[in-house]
């Protein structure tokens, strides 16, 4: 089974994997994420600094990632979401503009007319991404799970804090899912319900019970560096 488990920001996903993985013994897959790229791809910036061709690079090496540690798992894995994400992170912030969280208090998305050359030309390279990426996924998977937004946005600087605009991927999401006609479920609920669910639609092994399962992936959780790359660089420094 290569299993995606889908959703926007704060949905949860790498909690809900991490904790999936020990319960089922299935391996996920340990591509590195924007966060852990920007050092090296964008030194001393956020995502909410980058620029558009910035963002491009970013998405570029995201999918690289992904694809390379999917294709070492050739007996199954649990994915934390798919290149999916990087082509609707992208588009959407034609709509929304390249840091969101500016834009949160908009009632419209930002008019066409307001767009610059720069903003016209990401939009037309982030189509063409879209395009391999989707055929990419639709080969490379064989269901995915989709985490609704159940979850208050995690202010820590990295994740854009437009409610709209995450709703706006999340209604992308399920659309592109349906588009190239993959088989999902939405699964929500606490962590616990979600494990159970996940594993009963997908006749998932278990190897582990529900709580220790729970218990290891906050502890591996916790390990993770959540800084911003600037105060990375900080603390580098000091």
């Amino acid at each position: 089974m290569k299993l995606a488990i889908s959703g926007t920001y704060s949905s949860g996903k790498t909690f809900t994997v991490m904790a999936l993985a020990h319960h089922t013994g299935l391996p996920r897959t340990l591509a590195k994420t924007i966060r852990e790229i920007l050092p090296d791809a964008v030194p001393g910036k956020s995502l909410a600094q980058c620029t558009p061709a910035e963002f491009l690079q970013l998405a570029m090496r995201r999918h690289v990632g992904r694809a390379v540690h999917e294709g070492r798992l050739v007996d199954g894995f649990i994915s934390d979401g798919s290149s999916l994400q990087e082509w609707i992170y992208g588009a959407v912030r034609v709509l929304f503009g390249m840091n969101p969280s500016v834009t949160a208090d908009r009632l419209d998305v930002i008019p066409r007319s307001e767009l610059s050359a720069e903003m016209l030309f990401f939009e037309q390279v982030v189509a063409q991404y879209g395009h391999a990426f989707k055929q990419h996924v639709k080969a490379s998977f064989d269901a995915f799970v989709h985490l609704p937004n159940e979850l208050p946005l995690s202010a820590d600087g990295h994740r854009p804090m437009n409610d709209r605009f995450r709703a706006t991927c999340d209604d992308m999401l399920l659309g592109t899912l349906d588009e190239l006609e993959m088989p999902y479920h939405i699964v929500g609920g606490t962590i616990e319900q979600r494990l159970e669910t996940i594993t009963r639609l997908h006749d998932l092994p278990v190897v582990l019970g529900i709580e220790e399962s729970v218990a290891r992936a906050r502890a591996e959780y916790a390990l993770l560096d959540t800084r911003l790359e600037t105060q990375r660089a900080k603390s580098a420094v000091a």
